[in-house]
Formats: structure tokens, C-alpha cells, sequence
């Protein structure tokens, strides 16, 4: 029931996005330095004010993750010395499990916000992942559910969100919603065939599953 309920009203949803969800999870680009411009950090914070950034922060951390600051690059599937660094940067809540070392990252404001977001009802519907997906499995049920993950289009070049002192994942693949909430591709995917990677979202996100249990 709750797939076929996703499958109906996703589109109702994106119509509804800017209306409805983007004020409370929008998050805008910011410039390449972090510190550089104030007013670029403040727009890279999205809809959250600066308090409810740190209660946003506070909140990951409380519910066992770790704020990770990622920044957007292009190439990632060359050498490092030839990756471009892109415009921007973002926060994800980075969720590790002490069980097996599998890992979830939602953006900040995603995690955060209490209004639906795509993300958020994507990972609850568990769509299940359609016959016609060719190459990156993640990639192709991000695109399937109506989001994105590529950098400049299907290449080979790649592309993802960096943080060169990861010690998991240098680069991640983060399915970013047409509403910009955003949650990692193969995070979602697992989920779609129900496994847990890293944490239980149900039990993180502030949004509560509409679907039921």
C-alpha cells in the first residue's frame, strides 16, 4: 500500500515542492571558500537560521551521527590532481553503524526539518528498484524516484561530494530531490530492498514515516 501511494502522489508532490516543502528544506549553493563571503556560508545554510543551524548540528549529533562538511567535485573518477572543484558546499549528518561499519548520510536541513521532503518520502515508500537499470544501481534509483546524483550528465568522468579526510567515503553520492532535500544514493537503494545501512531513519529524521510501520 504505502509503495503505491508513493507512486501515485510523487508527481502531485514535485508540483507542490516549491510551495510546500522548499521553504523548509532548501539549500542554497554557496562559494568555494567557506569563510570568504558571510552572506555565501549564510545561503549555503538554505532555510536554517544560524540557531536552528546549530540545533540542526546538535540533533545529528544527539541522535548518534557525525556533521560532515562535504564539498562538490567534478572528476572524481581521475586522478585526484585532475578532480575540478566546484561552486559550494554542504552538510550532511553522517550515520555509522558500530554493527558493521555500513554507513547513511542525510543533508542537515533534511534531517532536520520537521515539514515532507522527497527525500525523506522517498526513503519511506521503499520503492522497489524497476527492471531497466543499467550500470550504477544507486545512481539509477535515485533517477528513478525523481532525483539526481551526476555530475555534467552520464560520462565517465564522475563526480560526487568530497571530503578528502573521510576515513569511509572520500567521495559520496548524494540523490539530491528537486525540493534539494537530499539523502546518499546507495543508502536509499539498500533501504528499497530493506537494509538498514548505518542507522534507521525512521528513528532520525524528524519527519515521521506517513506511511505507518
Amino acid at each position: 500500500m504505502k509503495r503505491s501511494l508513493l507512486a501515485a502522489t510523487i508527481l502531485t508532490c514535485i508540483v507542490l515542492a516549491i510551495a510546500v516543502i522548499l521553504p523548509a528544506a532548501v539549500t542554497v549553493q554557496a562559494g568555494n571558500d567557506k569563510t570568504a563571503n558571510p552572506a555565501d556560508a549564510a545561503l549555503s545554510k538554505g532555510a536554517l537560521s544560524q540557531a536552528d543551524l546549530s540545533k540542526a548540528e546538535a540533533y545529528c549529533v544527539k541522535k548518534g551521527g557525525e556533521v560532515n562538511d562535504r564539498d562538490p567535485y567534478y572528476n572524481t573518477n581521475g586522478d585526484e590532481q585532475d578532480w575540478l572543484r566546484l561552486s559550494g558546499w554542504r552538510q550532511f549528518c553522517k550515520f555509522k553503524s558500530k554493527k558493521d561499519g555500513s554507513r547513511i548520510y542525510v543533508e542537515l536541513s533534511t534531517l532536520y526539518t520537521e515539514k515532507p521532503t522527497l527525500a525523506a518520502l522517498a526513503y519511506y515508500a521503499e520503492v522497489p528498484i524497476t527492471g531497466s537499470c543499467n550500470g550504477n544501481p544507486a545512481s539509477c534509483y535515485c533517477s528513478q524516484l525523481g532525483g539526481s546524483d551526476l555530475f555534467g550528465g552520464i560520462n565517465a568522468a564522475g563526480g560526487g561530494w568530497v571530503k578528502k579526510s573521510d576515513p569511509d567515503d572520500i567521495v559520496l553520492e548524494a540523490c539530491i530531490f528537486p525540493d534539494m532535500s537530499t539523502i546518499d544514493s546507495w543508502g536509499l537503494t539498500y533501504h528499497s530492498v530493506g537494509i538498514i545501512r548505518g542507522k534507521n531513519l525512521d528513528n532520525a529524521l524528524r519527519y515521521k514515516n506517513p506511511y505507518g510501520q
